[in-house]
């Protein structure tokens, strides 16, 4: 989105070294003022602390982050919370490890030590790609695991451990084949800047370079703050978790009005619009869109821009003014599929036993209705796919084509000299890795169809379909840090070609969506290594390693959490206060009804409802151009090409699952940290900002964790108004009713 706000520090060795000629120093500005123009090839990277802090992390991650997607606040736990954790305990290994020489047999006269010396930003580095690995590359967990979710949770049918790992392991590593064929293009030129990376380069800097303190200037250290910060969280999190669950989302309207569905509607954060609802729940505040403290502030202002527009503007006016879709027959606010007359649809009724669309059935029970506002999240999804590419072409297409010219035609700059000074990758190794992901995943199609659905020639034109997009993004995404994405094209395509499939659509789109996804971060992690001088044959294979092992712990505990939660992802069926209520794989199931049970033909096309939502996709097309002729036209008005369509389009494409609650707090506090800290308080901000959002994430996960083994898998629970499970804990019940007259839902009253 645009571009990246960074912490600008001065290389001072750039004017030191007179070797390095003034044509030899990267062309961006923003890569001249944050990275390091030298290198130390002597600083041991493949040592014993990167080794067990990077498994370590990894593994870490991935467990939180999979225990966490299922509940009703999923914490994503990035690697920006290892990277600076494992600062202070990397320091602590080099004071207190053994510095003695042993030899290994079978290793010749080579030695080896566990302490090899002071603990170094390259080994930081290469942990932190560990931890990256471990999130998911920032999403998470590892995509794959919402087909298994959907499979046993919401179908109620069976996959087993081994497929649901071949598809995990290959969905998350078919794109590293062709990205590592594309470093030439998009990692190795000096124009392809890839500006998220400044960030965490930015951070590693501040981390590992010396203060110049002040005289009789007296601060607490980063170590301590991040020690203290992290208790406080831990314990914080006691409250809202386990002893005062209320405190995950406080209406204050409706307290005000409880017996008025609409005034629920308006102040319910987690059923409805949000108006003056609050949460002192870190987990809401971080759960869908990432800490708020790491995101730049100009972001933030986009996001609030779109998702007031969208939200406060678009969806009260097709809700109570235009009724749009028989919107007052739903929810206001709902992922769920409904029947015609208002009760939720039992999509069980409509699968026959070859897991497939049942015609008669559905046409006996009728055509599926979305909530108003799922629906148009849809048309908003399509308008910011044809947006972004239109976008891009007019206000980026220029600069990324000069770029990519400059890149194949221009001198290396001082980076790609540096990193000439270690061994390459081999292409083969490439060309083995891609050919053997594609060999397991036709095996999987082949032998195992019953459990995928998706024919072979499925996952050929997928993975086809991720190779053509991959360089075109990855280039878009490495000069204007904006990477759309293929999720709803995928389904969109597959849902047409081969309709009734539920499995065979998602399948298709995670091979197809996942593994340009995947290729991407995979680059950009290279490039990160690229700036810091890793050596790439470490870089690739901690990157493997990390998503091997990633992928399979986040499998293993779903694997667990769906064998031990009783009714979980069901809330109707689970206790009142429940965290297990799987909003994300709501979402997911429900994309798999539109797009591949029923099929778009019979949602978005003639047979549907919703075929006017394809205008979106025109409508999407045609605004950036109209923006571009405005600047064109007056082209001293500097706010006009401000207005970045994609950014305001895409700002609610979390939504559902993120509710009002979430973006509410989630702006708030960004804005408070970094507009209001950042403006008055820099010193402040530029020392602990990071290190706050690490030990708030760290901090919370390790209660909730707590808190489940010890008092969750008993099922105990506190009973009193601010805990009981028998309660809706926001006191906005009436917010999930109908308001259309003479629908009839459960607990809720009948205009």
């Amino acid at each position: 989105m645009g571009t990246v706000e960074i912490e600008r520090l001065p290389s001072k060795k750039l004017t030191e070294d007179p070797s390095i000629e003034e044509d030899e120093l990267s062309p961006v500005e923003q890569v001249r003022l944050t990275v390091p123009n030298t290198d130390d090839t002597s600083l041991p990277v493949w040592t014993f602390r990167m080794w067990f802090l990077g498994l370590f992390s990894c593994a870490l991650l991935s467990f939180l982050n999979q225990f966490f997607s299922y509940r009703k606040e999923p914490l994503i736990i990035t690697q920006i919370t290892v990277q600076v954790a494992t600062l202070p305990i990397g320091r602590f290994m080099a004071a207190a490890l053994p510095q003695t020489k042993f030899r290994i047999p079978g290793f010749g006269s080579r030695e080896f030590t566990l302490n090899p010396g002071p603990f170094n930003m390259k080994e930081h580095v290469l942990i932190t790609i560990f931890a990256n690995a471990g999130s998911a590359f920032g999403n998470g967990s590892a995509y794959a695991v919402g087909i298994v979710n959907i499979i046993k949770a919401f179908y109620g049918r069976n996959i087993s451990f081994f497929s649901a790992w071949m598809l995990i392991i290959t969905t998350q590593v078919l794109g590293y084949g062709w990205a590592g064929l594309l470093r030439k293009y998009v990692v190795e030129p000096a124009h392809m800047w890839w500006p998220s990376t400044l960030v965490q380069i930015s951070l590693f800097r501040t981390l590992h370079e010396k203060e110049d303190k002040q005289s009789g200037q007296h601060s607490l250290s980063r170590v301590k703050f991040f020690v203290i910060a992290l208790i406080c969280s831990f314990c914080w999190y006691l409250f809202p978790g386990y002893l005062f669950q209320s405190l995950q989302s406080i209406s204050w309207v409706c307290w005000a009005f409880p017996n008025s569905v609409t005034a629920h509607q308006i102040g319910s954060g987690l059923n409805g619009l949000g108006i003056g609802a609050f949460t002192l729940d870190w987990t809401t505040v971080a759960s869908f869109l990432f800490s708020p403290l790491v995101c730049p502030f100009f972001a933030i202002v986009n996001v609030f821009v779109g998702y007031a527009l969208i939200v406060y503007a678009v969806i009260p006016a097709a809700y109570w003014w235009l009724n749009l879709y028989s919107a007052k027959t739903f929810p206001i606010f709902s992922s769920h599929l409904y029947t015609t007359k208002g009760p939720e649809y039992n999509i069980t009724l409509i699968v026959n036993d070859k897991f497939e669309l049942d015609l008669e059935s559905y046409r006996q029970h009728g055509r599926i209705h979305l909530s108003t506002f799922f629906a148009l999240t849809y048309g908003f999804g399509f308008a910011t796919i044809a947006s972004t590419l239109t976008h891009v072409a007019l206000f980026y297409g220029r600069e990324i084509l000069d770029r990519y010219r400059a890149s194949s035609k221009g001198k290396e700059d001082i980076h790609t000299r540096l990193m000439k000074n270690y061994k390459d990758i081999p292409s083969w190794w490439f060309y083995i890795l891609l050919v053997g992901t594609i060999a397991v995943s036709l095996v999987l199609c082949i032998f195992l169809k019953k459990e995928v659905q998706m024919p072979w020639w499925g996952l050929i034109f997928a993975a086809a379909l991720a190779f053509i997009f991959t360089l075109p993004i990855s280039i878009i995404t490495a000069t204007t840090n904006q990477t759309p994405g293929l999720n709803i094209i995928t389904e969109y395509i597959m849902g047409v070609i081969l309709p009734g499939r539920p499995i065979a659509n998602v399948c298709f789109k995670t091979y197809g969506y996942m593994s340009m996804t995947q290729a991407i971060s995979f680059l950009s992690d290279f490039k990160l290594g690229h700036y810091m001088k890793i050596p790439p044959r470490s870089m690739f294979l901690v990157q493997f390693i990390g998503t091997i092992i990633a992928g399979t712990i986040n499998l293993s505990v779903a694997w667990w959490l769906l064998s031990s939660v009783e009714n979980i992802c069901h809330p109707g069926l689970l206790p009142k206060n429940s965290p297990w209520t799987c909003p994300s794989d709501r979402v997911f199931f429900d994309a798999s009804v539109i797009w591949g049970l029923v099929g778009p033909k019979r949602i978005f096309g003639s047979q549907g409802n919703y075929g006017a939502l394809n205008w979106f996709f025109l409508g999407g097309f045609l605004g950036p151009c109209i923006v571009w002729l405005l600047h064109k036209k007056f082209p001293n008005q500097s706010w006009i090409p401000l207005i970045n369509l994609p950014v305001l389009l895409g700002a609610t494409a979390y939504m559902p699952p993120a509710t009002a609650l979430n973006y509410n707090s989630w702006i708030l506090v960004g804005t408070i940290f970094n507009f209001f800290i950042f403006r008055y308080r820099k010193k402040w901000w530029r020392r602990y900002n990071y290190i706050l959002s690490a030990a708030l994430d760290a901090g919370t996960a390790f209660m909730a964790v707590l808190l489940y083994v010890s008092l969750g898998l008993e099922d105990r629970n506190l009973h009193w108004w601010g805990a009981n499970p028998e309660i809706d804990p926001e006191h906005c019940e009436l917010a999930t009713c109908p308001t259309a007259k003479g629908v009839i839902v459960d607990g809720c009253p009948i205009f």
